[in-house]
């Protein structure tokens, strides 16, 4: 696997993989950027969630259970010294649809978290890692 990232101006970088799709990426006004990308810290939260979020539907189409909406929140709190990794991580998954299995739900969400998610499974070894399910929430 290979990306390639370049300088745009200021902050603001591009980066691309395999698929050529470009991300921007930058800093926010307050940090020196000019707030039109995503910021590295923020990426890392996304891939998570992005990547068991893909592992789930997956698990989840293959044991035919029928999801209406599926929102994926990541909340990561960082050390207040440089480099101010993560340390504590937090994803929420939130499911609607009606007659949701909780079990079939909630070992999907296992599956992927323990066992699929490489990017989840790396950020583990670094930061507490925690997670939980909302199924039906009140929407907002």
């Amino acid at each position: 696997m290979i990306v390639s990232v370049k300088h745009i101006k200021g902050m603001h970088f591009q980066g691309a993989g395999s698929s050529k799709v470009m991300t921007n990426i930058d800093a926010s006004v307050t940090a020196g950027g000019t707030g039109r990308g995503t910021s590295p810290m923020e990426l890392l939260l996304i891939a998570i969630a992005g990547c068991s979020g893909m592992d789930i539907v997956t698990i989840l189409e293959k044991k035919q259970v029928k999801v209406q909406r599926f929102e994926i929140t990541v909340e990561g709190d960082r050390a207040s010294d440089h480099p101010r990794v993560f340390k504590d991580i937090e994803v929420v998954y939130k499911f609607w649809g009606e007659s949701l299995s909780q079990d079939k739900v909630q070992r999907a969400v296992q599956l992927s978290m323990e066992k699929y998610c490489s990017v989840a499974s790396m950020i583990d070894k670094v930061a507490d890692l925690t997670y939980r399910i909302e199924i039906n929430p009140t929407l907002g």
